[in-house]
């Protein structure tokens, strides 16, 4: 088994950006000797997520940010704020909702997505970020 390791980094805007990394992921794969296996996608940080969408710029960008304000909304004045002196307790509980890494198969070096589905990275913080997104490939 093979075990290799990528990244790359992304720059961000405040208050639920949302990227679509899929072609930085399939050609990490690409790149890679592994024919076959699955690829982790994770992000080192409390304030953004990982998942996969039918990924539209306009739409569906805005109806991830309605949703998500609608549950966990950024001026609710969270505890996380008077701990820590920031203002995003938000960011925190969202990046919880939806996980700071997911597992995605491959073969024959092709992601196996659904036709409309791609991976997304999603900013939660209150500012800008440089982001390094880790990419772990295991297969042969």
């Amino acid at each position: 088994m093979t075990v290799i390791f990528k990244r790359f980094q992304l720059k961000t805007k405040p208050y639920c950006d949302v990227i679509n990394i899929t072609q930085q992921v399939q050609s990490a794969i690409t790149e890679s000797n592994v024919k076959n296996g699955i690829v982790n996608v994770h992000n080192a940080g409390s304030t953004g997520g990982v998942s996969t969408t039918e990924y539209e710029p306009g739409l569906v960008k805005h109806d991830i940010e309605d949703f998500l304000e609608n549950i966990i909304p950024y001026d609710r004045n969270y505890k996380h704020h008077r701990t820590w002196g920031d203002h995003n307790g938000a960011g925190h509980l969202r990046s919880f909702l939806l996980k700071t890494s997911q597992t995605f198969p491959f073969k024959d070096k092709r992601l196996l997505l659904g036709s409309w589905e791609q991976i997304i990275f999603c900013e939660f913080d209150e500012k800008p970020r440089t982001r390094e997104i880790t990419l772990t490939i295991i297969g042969e």
